[in-house]
C-alpha cells in the first residue's frame, strides 16, 4: 500500500479544507459564544513565528476596493465591498478578491481586510511578533478577526488586549485533519511590522475594520460578537484556523488551539 508522507497529507487536507467554501465543518457555535469561556490568559507556549510567503514568487498588487455601507450598531465601523461572497456586496473588480497567490501581496489598505492571500493560513492565537499578512488574510476568510497594534503600544495595553483575547469563547474545530477536542478563539493578535497603522489598535475581519486607542473600548467586543466566525460575514464559515504544520503556520505565544498542531512544514 502506498503511504504518503505525513506532511504531504497535511497539506492536502489543508487545501481541501479551503476549497469549495470550506469542507472542514466545525460544530457551529453561535457568533460571540462557544464551548467554553476562559477567564484568564492561557499559559504561554514556545512561540514559533509563521513562515513568510515565498519572496521569490511574483508580487501581487491588490487593485482598488470600493468602500461599502457598514451594518448599523457599531460607531466608526468601516466597510468594503465583499461582492457576493459572502455578501452583501456588488460582484466585480471593485470587490475583495479571494484568489490564492504564492508570493507577497501589496494591499490597498493597512491593515488589509481581505483580498488575494496565501494558499495556507496561520494557526490563530496571540503572537508577540509580526505575522505574514498574506496568511492572516486567509484566517479572516475562514472567520477569524485580526487584532493588530502599533509596535510602540504600551506594554499595559498589549497585556489588556491579550487578556481580552483570552476571555473570548472557544469555538470547536472538527472535520478532516482536526484532532478530537480541537478548538480556537478564532482571533489572531499581533504587532504590526511598522508604525503605519491608522490607529494604535485596529481590529479587522473580512471586509470590515474598526480603529481604537483604548483596549477597554466596548466596541471591540461588539466587533468580535458581530464578525467572528459569522455565517453572515465569514466567507468560508466553518473552516478551521488551525491544522497547519507549525513550521509553516506557527505556534502562538498564547491563546491558540486547545490541541497541538502537527510539526513540520506544509509542502
Amino acid at each position: 500500500m502506498l503511504r504518503l508522507p505525513v506532511l504531504v497529507v497535511s497539506s492536502v487536507l489543508l487545501l481541501a479544507a479551503c476549497s469549495g467554501g470550506g469542507s472542514s465543518s466545525p460544530s457551529a457555535s453561535p457568533t460571540g459564544t462557544g464551548t467554553q469561556t476562559p477567564t484568564s490568559t492561557v499559559a504561554p507556549t514556545q512561540q514559533v513565528a509563521p513562515a513568510p510567503v515565498d519572496a521569490n514568487a511574483p508580487t501581487t498588487a491588490q487593485g482598488p476596493v470600493a468602500k461599502a455601507t457598514p451594518p448599523p450598531g457599531i460607531a466608526g465601523l468601516l466597510a468594503w465591498n465583499t461582492g457576493d461572497y459572502p455578501g452583501p456586496g456588488t460582484p466585480g473588480p471593485s470587490a475583495l478578491s479571494h484568489d490564492h497567490v504564492d508570493g507577497p501581496v501589496v494591499y490597498t489598505m493597512t491593515p488589509p481586510v481581505g483580498g488575494q492571500h496565501a494558499p495556507i493560513w496561520l494557526n490563530a492565537g496571540v503572537y508577540t511578533v509580526p505575522v505574514p499578512t498574506e496568511r492572516g488574510v486567509h484566517d479572516m476568510e475562514h472567520g477569524a478577526v485580526w487584532i493588530t497594534y502599533d509596535p510602540s503600544l504600551a506594554a499595559d495595553k498589549v497585556a489588556a488586549l491579550t487578556s481580552f483575547v483570552a476571555k473570548q469563547s472557544l469555538i470547536a474545530e472538527t472535520g478532516d485533519g482536526m484532532p478530537a477536542g480541537q478548538a480556537n478563539r478564532y482571533v489572531v493578535m499581533s504587532p504590526w511590522a511598522s508604525s503605519s497603522l491608522p490607529a494604535p489598535i485596529v481590529i479587522s475581519s473580512w471586509g470590515y475594520q474598526l480603529q481604537f486607542t483604548d483596549p477597554a473600548d466596548p466596541r471591540l467586543q461588539q466587533f468580535v460578537d458581530t464578525f467572528r466566525h459569522s455565517p453572515t460575514y465569514s466567507p468560508e464559515y466553518g473552516s478551521p484556523v488551525d491544522g497547519v504544520p507549525t513550521g509553516t503556520g506557527g505556534v502562538p505565544a498564547s491563546n491558540g488551539s486547545t490541541q497541538p498542531n502537527p510539526e513540520g512544514v506544509a509542502g
